[in-house]
């Protein structure tokens, strides 16, 4: 329950950075009127869709969070039974490294107008990313093999659910970043597709935050550190 609670916490940390960045708290709409976008620390325009995305984000991890919670919680009941952790998940998992990698380098181009770099960026990113979600369907299939379904076990139903849940979030991203990708090839300039980019950046690194996350609990890594705070509580 601490783990969910910290996760929270770090969400919210994190909303509230969002809104101070945007100056929300400064109520712009009362000083200047309906504005379309608002300004942020620096001075430059914070557009809606960022701010949108922010909301939607914390969500997400609201979502995720809670999910986090009813794992912890229902793995202490007597009929959970732990599956083994397919290997395969490391390889996954570099593979969404590289493609968050990949967004950050488009991005990185698209603000220094390199169209050629925020092409290469997508490119890799999108590709990276379908290989994440290939190796997911063969953790999948290779647990299958062994026996371990989805109805077999709670811990079986909770690896399956965690697991397609934070993929079908993925390819909707997917979805968003070949219509950037269909843009920056219609031969546009990079700043035509520079929000787009960015948006797409900050999704990834979202979702590669929360998998890591997912990674060490299925892992088990959490139980280990829990146990090590405890010890030194003690």
């Amino acid at each position: 329950m601490s783990v969910t609670l910290a996760f929270l916490a770090g969400i919210l940390a994190i909303a509230v950075w969002w809104l101070s960045q945007a100056r929300l708290m400064s109520k712009p709409w009362l000083e200047e009127g309906l504005a379309v976008e608002l300004p942020d620390a620096g001075g430059r325009p914070v557009s809606t869709a960022k701010i949108g995305l922010g909301v939607f984000l914390a969500v997400v991890g609201a979502l995720f969070a809670l999910l986090v919670s009813a794992y912890l919680m229902r793995r202490d009941m007597v009929d959970w039974r732990a599956l083994p952790t397919p290997s395969l998940l490391w390889v996954n998992t570099g593979a969404l490294v590289l493609s968050s990698v990949a967004l950050q380098w488009a991005w990185n181009a698209a603000r220094h107008d390199d169209i050629d770099g925020v092409k290469a960026g997508l490119l890799g990113g999108g590709v990276s990313a379908l290989v994440f979600l290939a190796g997911q369907l063969l953790a999948w299939r290779q647990l299958s093999d062994e026996g371990y379904f989805l109805t077999s076990n709670p811990a079986n139903a909770f690896f399956y659910l965690i697991t397609a849940l934070h993929a079908l979030h993925l390819l909707g991203g997917l979805v968003a970043l070949a219509r950037t990708g269909a843009r920056a090839w219609d031969d546009v300039e990079a700043r035509d597709v520079r929000l787009s980019v960015e948006l797409c950046t900050i999704y990834w690194h979202a979702l590669l935050v929360i998998w890591l996350l997912l990674f060490a609990l299925l892992m088990h890594w959490v139980d280990d550190f829990v146990a090590i705070c405890r010890q030194l509580l003690t």
